[in-house]
């Protein structure tokens, strides 16, 4: 639902508790737990961020029993389309009077013939 490609999520309670992490089974165990194993429940907030995209949200849950049948939830609010990898980052380069060809002051104090 939120486009996000490699998140780590954990709850704001001080604790920084880790529901969902980016780093492969480290948090594989929490994925048959429900919500409320964890504390979470009506008015907890999460932080989902997605380093890879630099893309951080804030999540509030609400408890809702208005919901249709068989929709076990609904998010609310402006969801991006789509999010792509956050493009590298050129790479420095040392670059002396303006030229990149490698070439060396000279260093010689004398005359040559």
């Amino acid at each position: 639902k939120f486009a996000m490609v490699a998140p780590d999520v954990q709850i704001e309670d001080g604790k920084g508790t880790i529901l969902i992490s980016s780093e492969e089974g480290e948090t594989e165990a929490n994925n048959h737990r429900k919500l409320s194993d964890f504390g979470i429940r009506n008015g907890t907030r999460l932080q989902a961020d997605d380093f890879l995209q630099d893309y951080t949200l804030l999540i509030n849950v609400l408890h809702s029993e208005d919901l249709e049948k068989d929709v076990e939830f609904e998010v609310v609010g402006d969801a991006p389309e789509r999010i792509g990898p956050k493009p590298s980052e050129p790479t420095p380069r040392n670059i002396s009077n303006g030229s990149d060809d490698g070439a060396q002051p000279s260093t010689s104090t004398g005359n040559q013939q």
